[in-house]
């Protein structure tokens, strides 16, 4: 019989290692949905349907919910299934699903697939990469009462051999429920982004997962052998023996240079010359608790409270906020957190939450963060009362996003009194002293004020990827202008180091979270600049501790003077190069 020839391809990686196995093919998500008229006497019957489809969908996940109870996904995966269970109920997909066979006669495939097509444009369409890849979430629904209505159920992933690869078109966030690790290896997708639940759930798994390849699914034979190199986005269909040798070192190397960093753990982030440095983690959901622990983090230097809000047509209570926040701070086990206040835009992701504000709201530069929450001083209030519960178990700190000016501070740590107020009036016990407020700076302008907001702030965060957006009026995600975004622009290094200097002469603390704080080649830059907490993606800290503990701070701080002196990214960079020894 005839090889196969070998296939490689180029994707996103987005969860890192090197998984060898026979390819699982998940039959493709989009369906051929059918659209059709259905006569006047005929509506009530296909609004039955729909009921039907949908009640169906809700004893599927609510079996997925179970299943999920019984293994290490618990509390995320309960979010995730509740959140579901939510849009199953009169909520915008399937209130407009009816509405539309009621209106235009439409059948009830139609009808939901109009309604979901409607949501999905409307979330594509927002300027924050976190809260468009949410709309995964409304598909998978969407989607789950399409199959219903076809009499087209998913496979599960228990039906894979053990050790296998998913090649599917997506993967949902329903489907990411079921990466058993002692079954799938590894998996790859055509659709897909970095910061969808799959790409979240896999990294805590450890599963290595390539996203953004299209028409994968086609071009792979069920059973084929894959290789997935979740580190560098390749995969390889029908690997000759030679290829899978080179990956069964590249494999054997990286466990290797795992269990060596895995030491890196229990000791200090210290340097050679006696320098503490704290690294601590960035957390997107809470299944990534464990891995965040796995790594030594010294708390959590950034919470995105986002997760909260996404999927759903109402606001959470603050009862729901408090329970959430209450088992991650009492998970940290007296380790800091530090909790971001709401940062969404006007991406309506609740339907109660942004009311009748105009669609200019979901700009990048509309009503995102400190404003939004300002807007809405009731979702601020019953956030600020739901932190201030939860710091009852635990140390926290409350960090306000897209600030520019003091007011703004004031405003907040004014709504921070009133919860305490409120708490106390309700007899509850209260955090004494209360938590530190402090600002995110990730706009120029609070970079350029930072003397200012270092006098009404208790500590600072500085957001360098959205820094370096606005800075540069570059979005990363546009390929026209994606290589004018350069975090060594002499612009941004040099807002960096007056926000640093701003906290250092006021006496409060100052970290950095954002991509630059997670890659060892800056470290010695950040640290010359005088910043001695960093907080990163949690697998990032080992090799940014090794880093730190090989640097001499003294140098590192001479070689950071000369940086600030240049004019030139490509030459700051081959100068950075240099110290670290990649030039």
């Amino acid at each position: 019989m005839k090889r196969e020839m070998e296939k490689r391809f180029e994707g996103l990686g987005v969860s890192p290692g090197i998984a060898v196995g026979p390819a699982h093919v998940r039959e493709a998500g989009t369906l051929e949905v059918p659209e059709r008229r259905v006569a006047k006497k005929a509506i009530a019957a296909e609004q039955k349907r729909l009921a039907a489809a949908v009640i169906l969908a809700r004893r599927q996940l609510k079996r997925l919910k179970a299943q999920a109870q019984q293994d290490v996904l618990t509390g995320e995966m309960q979010f995730l299934f509740d959140a579901y269970l939510q849009m199953l109920e009169d909520s915008r997909l399937v209130r407009g699903a009816r509405d539309l066979i009621r209106r235009q006669g439409l059948n009830a495939e139609a009808a939901v697939q109009n309604q979901l097509n409607d949501i999905v444009h409307a979330f594509q369409a927002m300027d924050n990469a976190y809260i468009a890849a949410r709309v995964d979430d409304v598909r998978d629904v969407g989607n789950r009462i399409i199959r219903n209505l076809m009499r087209e159920p998913l496979k599960p992933f228990s039906q894979a051999a053990p050790g296998s690869i998913v090649i599917a078109d997506q993967l949902s966030p329903a489907d990411a429920s079921q990466l058993d690790p002692t079954r799938i290896a590894g998996a790859a997708t055509a659709l897909g982004g970095a910061e969808g639940h799959a790409a979240i759930m896999a990294r805590a798994l450890g599963i290595p997962l390539v996203l953004g390849i299209p028409g994968l699914p086609e071009a792979v034979k069920p059973g084929a052998r894959i290789i997935v190199d979740g580190t560098r986005g390749t995969v390889i269909v029908n690997p000759t023996a030679r290829t899978q040798a080179v990956y069964e070192q590249l494999k054997t190397a990286a466990r290797k240079e795992t269990e060596r960093l895995g030491h890196m753990r229990a000791v200090p982030a210290v340097t050679r010359d006696n320098v503490s440095v704290s690294l601590a983690a960035n957390v997107e959901l809470p299944i990534e608790l464990d891995l965040v622990r796995r790594n030594g983090a010294a708390g959590i230097g950034l919470l995105r409270t986002e997760f909260l809000y996404m999927s759903r047509d109402d606001v959470p209570t603050e009862d729901e906020q408090y329970a959430t926040l209450k088992e991650i701070v009492e998970a940290m086990d007296g380790k800091t957190v530090t909790v971001r206040t709401l940062d969404i835009g006007g991406e309506k992701p609740a339907q109660g939450l942004l009311g009748d504000l105009s669609e200019a709201a979901t700009s990048a530069l509309g009503l995102r963060g400190i404003r939004l929450s300002l807007k809405h001083r009731k979702t601020m209030d019953a956030q600020m009362t739901a932190i201030l519960r939860a710091a009852c178990h635990g140390p926290v700190r409350i960090l306000l996003p897209m600030v520019s000016t003091v007011s703004e501070v004031r405003q907040a740590r004014d709504a921070l009194q009133k919860a305490a107020r409120k708490l106390k009036r309700r007899k509850h016990k209260l955090p004494d002293p209360l938590p530190p407020l402090g600002v995110m700076i990730e706009v120029p302008a609070a970079a350029l004020a930072a003397d200012a907001l270092a006098q009404v702030s208790d500590f600072f965060a500085i957001g360098s990827n959205d820094l370096t957006m606005y800075t540069l009026a570059t979005d990363r995600t546009n390929e026209h202008v994606a290589h004018l975004y350069d975090s060594l622009h002499p612009a941004v290094l040099r807002l960096i180091q007056f926000a640093t200097q701003a906290a250092l002469r006021s006496r409060i603390p100052i970290s950095l979270c954002g991509e630059m704080a997670g890659d060892p080649r800056y470290a010695p830059l950040l640290l010359g600049l005088g910043l001695r907490e960093l907080s990163m993606v949690a697998a990032n800290i080992p090799v940014v501790k090794q880093r730190i503990r090989e640097m001499d701070m003294a140098a590192a701080n001479r070689r950071a003077d000369a940086i600030m002196g240049q004019v030139d990214p490509g030459r700051i960079a081959a100068l950075l190069d240099d110290f670290n020894g990649l030039a």
